[in-house]
């Protein structure tokens, strides 16, 4: 098992890792929408936040050797369901044609009241 840390991404806000390597896949976990320059949340709406948090994903991918293209699932957590289309229409910028299985709900709260927190796994490229 590695760990996997850039400062190209937010760090930790409680004791856990950015991600994990083990056996040629990599578990990130849970980003959400922390500039990691400022280390600050992102103010505005949904569909500023996960850009923010598919950043962050990407910056921790490229950090143990892979990127969103081979990522083969996500974990989407929304505060409001009602925000699921914004998401997607965000979702399939970073997503192209082969698209990770992916799972989405809605949570009574996520760290920092933030409106999305997205984990996902990935292979090693």
């Amino acid at each position: 098992m590695k760990i996997i840390r850039t400062k190209q991404a937010p760090e930790p806000i409680g004791p856990y890792s950015q991600a994990v390597e083990s056996n040629g896949l990599i578990f990130t976990s849970g980003q959400i929408a922390i500039d990691p320059t400022s280390n600050t949340l992102i103010e505005g709406d949904v569909v500023e936040q996960a850009r923010q948090v598919f950043e962050n994903l990407k910056a921790v991918l490229e950090a143990a050797g892979s990127d969103l293209e081979h990522v083969v699932k996500t974990t989407i957590y929304l505060k409001d369901m009602n925000d699921f289309v914004r998401v997607n229409e965000i979702y399939a910028t970073y997503f192209g044609k082969a698209a990770p299985a992916r799972s989405t709900v809605q949570v009574a709260r996520l760290p920092k009241d933030v409106a999305i927190e997205v984990d996902c796994i990935a292979e090693k490229k």
